[in-house]
């Protein structure tokens, strides 16, 4: 007579295995749900996200959102600190352990910056911040505590940084820092705006756009004087920093 046991190849879950299943799907809900409020605050902003939308697209209910997250602003904090105010300590301590010229850690800062945050959803983030912050006076408080302020604070170190080596001028470093970090809000604005709508080979490309960049600010545009190395003096007032210029990086 046949036997009526299930064969040892059969997927039914045990108990279990079943129990295990749903612990490893809760362990990852708090992630998915961060995936789908980035993507849906980039899509929409953050005033038109609608949290039933961001449990929507990641597979549960309204009431398990607020299981982990009470509120929209809370959900959005904790994208912004998952996708960019989150990755400050890895970036200090890779300051930290670079090895080389500021120069090139300045080069090294762009790089990274484009491949983990510029050409990322999470670039999406900054222009919706431009583009709602009067509105939500809150979270652009919170921005600027976890994002902005710590962002300047590494580009001044490694400003510094070429400024003690003797690879740079003393310079003014809070508002150098905001010269770095122009290009990085051009591009992200680019991306998630005109840029979305330009045909492929319009002639931009962000890579390149990064190495005129660097190149304009460690080296200036005006020529030195032929055989001098020398940049003739910017007719600044007495008050304003020096500019940079390719004899003194």
């Amino acid at each position: 007579m046949p036997s009526s046991a299930p064969p040892p190849s059969s997927t039914v879950p045990t108990g279990a295995a079943a129990a295990s299943k749903r612990e490893r799907r809760k362990e990852a809900r708090p992630g998915e749900l961060l995936e789908a409020a980035l993507e849906l605050f980039v899509e929409k902003g953050f005033a038109a996200t609608r949290v039933d939308e961001v449990a929507s697209r990641a597979g549960v209910s309204k009431g398990t959102l607020f299981l982990y997250f009470p509120s929209k602003e809370e959900l959005f904090k904790a994208v912004v600190r998952e996708n960019i105010a989150g990755r400050f300590a890895e970036w200090n301590d890779e300051l930290e352990s670079f090895e080389g010229s500021a120069s090139d850690l300045l080069r090294y800062c762009y790089k990274v910056w484009w491949e983990r945050i510029g050409c990322t959803k999470a670039s999406g983030i900054t222009k919706l911040m431009i583009s709602e912050a009067q509105n939500f006076p809150e979270l652009t408080l919170f921005y600027q505590h976890e994002v902005i302020q710590p962002a300047q604070a590494l580009l001044r170190r490694i400003l510094q940084r070429g400024i003690d080596s003797g690879e740079f001028r003393a310079l003014d470093l809070t508002h150098v820092a905001y010269v770095v970090v122009a290009p990085m809000i051009f591009l992200m604005m680019w991306k998630h705006s005109v840029g979305a709508c330009v045909p492929e080979g319009a002639g931009f490309v962000p890579e390149k756009y990064i190495a005129a960049h660097l190149e304009a600010l460690l080296h200036g545009l005006c020529a030195a004087p032929h055989g001098t190395g020398v940049v003739p003096a910017s007719p600044l007032s007495p008050s304003s920093p020096p500019p940079l210029s390719s004899s003194s990086l």
